[in-house]
């Protein structure tokens, strides 16, 4: 008897899992790929979150069970490339090589099924755009780091008196102007960028923003992650793309992504 899978796809793209962090969604995700079904698996970096680990190991089962389950998808035929970010970027040494299957590079053009040509990268390459120096983007980190911490304290609470989860950063990302005219800044820096390298779009994540727009014949499409928003980028058969969130619906506009996720850009679309 074969078995149903939930979500069937070309092409998936994931990233920002930050597994070894105690705030990745290890769970969530295992769920999610014992339920997908694909031809070609992008993992867009920060997969491993070599930088927490410095400060502190969190390694529980399901962490291994992940990594297991990206290793057997590329036994059973999943082409399974991997784009180190910057919190896995010890492993960029290895670009060009393969291991268990899994293809590693620093970046690739992806020929979607509609013809079109995307540059598919971590992100962190567009940081130029919203944060100038070493110290800024350290500082910024803390800050992320701090706020995923106090968030956890909130959750427990709320859990305890039978709320839903509720995400403090992507308050903070929707609701203070300076984290609004960032995430606006590295979107045209995005966009500028697909523009320079001649190809029709870019595909990343880094952000923890999960968004697709489309300007001027160029998109720009972000994965989001497995630290707070849980989601995919996926091509499906006729080669259009989507956003997925596991537990909601697919999200194939910038407008139905707003509505979800209470997103500022909720004036831009993909259409």
């Amino acid at each position: 008897m074969k078995r149903k899978y939930d979500y069937h796809y070309k092409t998936v793209f994931i990233s920002d899992v930050h597994l070894g962090s105690r705030h990745c969604k290890a769970e969530q995700l295992l769920a999610f790929l014992k339920r997908l079904r694909c031809e070609q698996l992008f993992l867009v970096g920060d997969i491993v979150d070599v930088w927490a680990m410095h400060k502190r190991v969190h390694w529980p089962q399901a962490h291994n069970n992940v990594l297991r389950k990206f290793l057997s998808m590329a036994k059973q035929g999943v082409k399974v490339t991997y784009i180190p970010g910057n919190h896995d970027a010890n492993f960029r040494e290895f670009c060009g090589a393969e291991f268990g299957l899994i293809n590693i590079a620093r970046d690739v053009r992806f020929e979607t099924e509609m013809g079109e040509t995307f540059l598919v990268m971590h992100g962190d390459e567009l940081d130029f755009a919203v944060r100038y120096s070493r110290l800024n983007r350290w500082l910024g980190d803390a800050a992320y780091d701090g706020v995923m911490a106090l968030n956890r304290w909130i959750n427990v609470l709320r859990e305890r008196l039978g709320w839903p989860y509720w995400s403090l950063a992507k308050w903070v990302k929707t609701n203070v102007a300076q984290a609004d005219a960032a995430i606006r800044a590295y979107h045209d820096a995005g966009l500028d960028y697909a523009r320079r390298q001649g190809v029709d779009g870019l595909i990343c994540g880094h952000l923890h923003y999960p968004s697709m727009l489309k300007r001027a014949g160029v998109s720009y499409y972000n994965d989001g992650d497995w630290v707070e928003n849980c989601t995919a980028l996926v091509q499906d058969f006729d080669g259009k793309f989507h956003l997925l969130h596991p537990t909601l619906t697919l999200l194939s506009t910038s407008e139905s992504l707003a509505a979800e996720l209470k997103s500022p850009l909720k004036s831009e679309s993909i259409a």
